[in-house]
């Protein structure tokens, strides 16, 4: 049993520093295409606080690198996180609409009939 888990652990490390590769590469990338300013709040940045700028893919897929940064911008670390949060929760929502009935309970229902019950 330690042997399996100890090629788990190989391969684990092996893609983590392919991922980390991979992302070096396109970062350095960007930040020699882009100014170093965060897309949605404009914040700038300098080589003091420049691990708080990321690369935040359009189109989700941290595959798709063009040379041209066309799949690219620069964020910082909050817009960033709010960015893919927004994400989150819209497939949440989308996949709990179409799992769930929609609510029978109609709060005004027979409203007319109540309000002139009071009277």
């Amino acid at each position: 049993m330690a042997k399996d888990t100890g090629k788990l652990d190989k391969l684990v490390l092996e893609a983590r520093k392919n991922a980390e590769k991979r992302a070096q590469g396109y970062r350095e990338q960007a930040l020699k295409l882009f100014p170093w300013v965060c897309g949605r709040c404009a914040r700038t940045f300098d080589h003091k606080n420049l691990q708080l700028l990321e690369v935040h893919h359009k189109n989700s897929n941290h595959d798709d690198n063009p040379p041209d940064g066309s799949n690219w911008e620069l964020l910082c670390t909050y817009c960033h996180e709010h960015e893919h949060s927004k994400l989150k929760d819209a497939q949440g929502r989308a996949s709990t609409e179409s799992s769930t009935t929609a609510a029978t309970f109609n709060l005004f229902a027979n409203l007319k009939d109540r309000l002139k019950n009071k009277s």
